[in-house]
């Protein structure tokens, strides 16, 4: 039996240790969920409701313990994790809004009786959990699913497998029906053996090429449904903006966050040639320069922590590393943190104006600026990606946003906010190598459950005359 362990990024120290789940285990997990499927599923939809009520008790009374423990496992900032168990709990109550308001039933009546619109569960869920939102984005998949009917095997990343158990422990006490929810430990051969058992929906958070590689495996099987909500290239716009101070704080915001390791994160920042775009540079990198990256548990509150692992710092540095040897321009230079552990990386910014560099995520606090000619220029330039998943833009000027918003081409895109900024009460997804139109957050129960129309007569009686052509 493979044991893995996972490791606090800030101090090297273990914080969970133990087995991967064997490739029977795995079919075990799937099997329970799909004996547990019928009945779960046929259940009036207010027991369902107060199972999920029963799980939001558990995460609200462990809060405190819990986002110290996702502090441990990814570094992050305490004040960020406490946040992400603030989101995990309010899901719960915007789940049941959102599957009351776009996944319910309704009734109309006709001539013949009544046209009734249901929703069914799809059966066997697998969700993959990521490792930046360990707890609230599988959280996101988990809770509709469940209110909808469907039962769930989960597997969290490899890198955040104690913040899985902790939801599987929390989910426990909410004295779910054996079968309906299960935890499946494991790296990439864990989650392998799970897509190759009979399973009906896949919901996935993670990279644009784990993705695109699930698309592929699936694409012979229409009848799982995916739900993929992955990276981005995305881009944030500056264009007649007069504050730079101002500016940079909401580039700031839509960079460094959570380390740079947030999806929507803004990689690619444009800003006119000229005066205007120095200006706006400078304050950016003013503002970086004041930044505090430090363990989670320092005496004074850090902005951000390490990335996830020395592995994932290393393979960043590397990425930034062939931006400049192509030709990019170092703004400020990133490297290690002194004094601290290797997982650690100083913000980056470089220039890569008329520099050829790749279309792909730096998942990291990196940087990179493009200077463009006209406000035309400068959508084209942040349109020029195969990724859609969020954008903004930052200006004075009205008008600008009322052309932005119509050219540009991602599913979260924002106006004088941070790229970063999303609500549970809205849909979260992108376009293109950023998902396959099934965004979640509000629309997430949309995934979670299919539509049945019905026409439907309370009695049987002759429709001949409904017939035509009839001989007399």
């Amino acid at each position: 039996m493979t044991r893995f362990t996972s490791i606090d990024p800030a101090t090297g120290d273990t914080v969970w240790e133990g087995p991967a789940a064997t490739g029977e285990q795995v079919a075990a997990a799937v099997s329970a969920a799909r004996t547990a499927f019928p009945d779960w599923a046929d259940r009036p939809r207010q027991d369902r409701i107060d199972a999920v009520k029963r799980y939001q008790t558990a995460l609200k009374a462990r809060a405190p313990a819990m986002a110290e423990a996702i502090s441990r496992e990814t570094g992050k900032a305490l004040w960020e994790t406490t946040a992400e168990l603030g989101s995990m709990a309010g899901k719960v109550d915007l789940s049941i809004k959102a599957y009351d308001e776009r996944t319910g039933e309704r009734t109309a009546e006709t001539p013949f009786g009544t046209a009734t619109l249901r929703h069914r569960p799809h059966g066997v869920a697998a969700v993959l959990g990521p490792f930046n939102f360990p707890g609230h984005l599988p959280n996101g998949h988990i809770v509709p699913a469940l209110l909808a009917g469907d039962t769930v095997v989960f597997k969290p990343s490899e890198e955040t497998p104690h913040t899985g158990q902790l939801m599987a422990e929390c989910l426990a006490e909410a004295d779910l029906p054996t079968g309906v929810f299960n935890l499946i430990q494991g790296a990439r051969d864990t989650g392998a053996a799970l897509l190759d058992q009979p399973i009906d929906a896949l919901m996935f958070t993670g990279s644009g090429a784990a993705g695109a590689h699930f698309r592929r495996k699936f694409a012979e099987d229409p009848h799982v449904i995916l739900a993929l909500e992955l990276g981005g290239n995305n881009p944030l716009v500056v264009w007649d903006a007069a504050d730079a101070e101002a500016v940079a704080g909401i580039v700031v915001q839509s960079a460094f966050i959570t380390t740079g390791q947030r999806c929507s994160c803004a990689r690619r920042l444009i800003v006119p040639e000229g005066p205007q775009g120095d200006a706006i540079i400078e304050a950016v990198a003013a503002l970086v320069d004041r930044l505090v990256f430090a363990p989670w548990n320092s005496p004074s509150e850090p902005y951000g922590g390490p990335l996830i692992s020395p592995k994932a710092a290393e393979a960043a540095l590397s990425a930034l590393q062939q931006r400049i040897a192509a030709g990019a321009r170092v703004i400020r230079a990133s490297g290690p943190v002194d004094n601290l552990p290797g997982a650690f990386v100083k913000p980056a910014i470089i220039e890569v104006t008329g520099v050829t560099v790749p279309d792909e995520e730096m998942f990291a606090p990196f940087l990179s600026v493009t200077r463009a000619a006209s406000f035309d220029a400068a959508i084209a330039e942040a349109n020029a990606t195969r990724y859609g998943l969020s954008a903004g833009l930052v200006s004075d000027n009205p008008a600008n946003w009322d052309h932005f918003i119509r050219r540009i081409r991602a599913g979260v895109v924002n106006f004088n906010r941070p790229t970063t900024g999303a609500a549970g009460n809205m849909p979260f997804g992108g376009l293109g190598a950023s998902g396959n139109h099934r965004p979640s957050a509000y629309y997430a129960a949309d995934y979670c459950a299919y539509p049945v129309a019905s026409f439907e007569a309370g009695a049987v009686r002759n429709i001949e005359g409904e017939i035509k052509g009839l001989r007399g």
